[in-house]
């Protein structure tokens, strides 16, 4: 029995990554709509605020709050801060 070693080419290597990177994109976006889902099941009336990432690497916050429907989003934590104190004063 004579064992056979190749190497891989660029192209099936670039197949992989390609494959890799599908793989990570589809569970990103499952994990966040799990995510999601068990936050609306176990406090649907609650206030939401989620941290996320734009396309282009950016940090931003997202608020939200079901009792009003009112949303929020901002790059800066503090303005989002503000507007939930100022949605629960009035």
């Amino acid at each position: 029995m004579r064992n056979e070693i190749r190497c891989l080419q660029p192209e099936e290597i670039e197949i992989t990554s390609r494959t890799r990177n599908i793989f990570t994109s589809v569970y990103q976006a499952l994990h966040v709509f799990w995510q999601k889902a068990i936050q609306t099941l176990l406090a649907p009336d609650e206030l939401q605020v989620i941290q996320k990432v734009d396309r282009h690497g950016n940090i931003y916050w997202q608020a939200y709050d079901p009792v009003t429907g009112k949303s929020f989003s901002s790059g800066s934590e503090v303005d989002v801060s503000m507007w939930i104190e100022q949605l629960y004063r009035h």
